[in-house]
């Protein structure tokens, strides 16, 4: 739950988030959508405690996030982000980041959940192929698909999704696709994206505009109401049909 959250990066004079509230009832999936630096990010930024809210207060089962251990507040929350980063270590090591007494066979019933085998079995020591800082061997869709399964591993309660198929081409991004719905089962789950595909069967859509919710609703009610999510649905149809001659 966000109640009334103002929020100003350090130096600046513009709220990032300007009373912002929302809720995500337990087994919801919710998008937030808009511009680059509507909000959207930021506020995810907020429930892991990337930054602390200045005015307001974000809640998790009712406990304000600032009330929790940082153990405890880890423990629930699981991420993907759009520029994945990839440790200098093995593919195994690299997933069990997220569980780190985890099971050879915890770790390959994630790898298959997230739809990991095939980049797995092409590599030359497979899981035990050492990758660079920023995935040597992997493109930017298979390097989202290796956070999925370090994602999956954790099995927490709650998912934070941000842009997570931004660098991902066709391929990557429907395989990206099938693993999020398994993912996202019975999860909570706190979706940002561009890619407005991604988002129409999300419980809730909160469109965000200079720090602001300025919409909410389901993807057929925001389109009914001819606003700015409709707007924005119009141009990235428009976007996704142009073709280069």
């Amino acid at each position: 739950v966000f109640e009334n959250v103002v929020f100003s990066y350090p130096g600046s004079n513009e709220k990032a988030l300007d009373s912002v509230c929302f809720t995500v009832a337990e087994g919801q999936t919710v998008a937030l959508v808009g511009a680059s630096g509507s909000g959207k990010s930021t506020a995810a930024k907020m429930i892991p405690r990337f930054f602390d809210v200045e005015e307001g207060k974000v809640t998790i089962g009712g406990v304000d996030v600032r009330n929790m251990s940082k153990s405890e507040l880890m423990g629930r929350i699981a991420f993907v982000f759009q520029n994945t980063k990839l440790f200098k270590d093995t593919l195994f090591h690299n997933i069990c980041m997220s569980k780190k007494d985890a099971t050879a066979e915890e770790v390959r019933n994630a790898v298959k959940a997230a739809g990991c085998e095939e980049i797995i079995e092409r590599l030359p020591e497979g899981m035990n192929t050492s990758v660079g800082s920023r995935g040597t061997y992997l493109s930017g869709g298979e390097s989202q698909r290796i956070a999925l399964a370090r994602a999956m591993l954790k099995d927490a309660p709650i998912i934070i999704l941000d842009e997570a198929t931004a660098f991902a081409d066709a391929e990557n991004e429907h395989k990206i696709q099938v693993a999020f719905e398994k993912l996202a089962k019975n999860k909570t789950v706190l979706m940002i994206a561009h890619r407005l595909s991604t988002v129409k069967n999300a419980d809730q859509i909160l469109v965000f505009k200079d720090g602001r919710i300025v919409e909410a609703g389901k993807h057929k009610e925001l389109l009914d109401k001819n606003g700015l999510y409709s707007e924005m649905w119009q141009d990235y149809q428009t976007s996704v049909s142009w073709k280069v001659s």
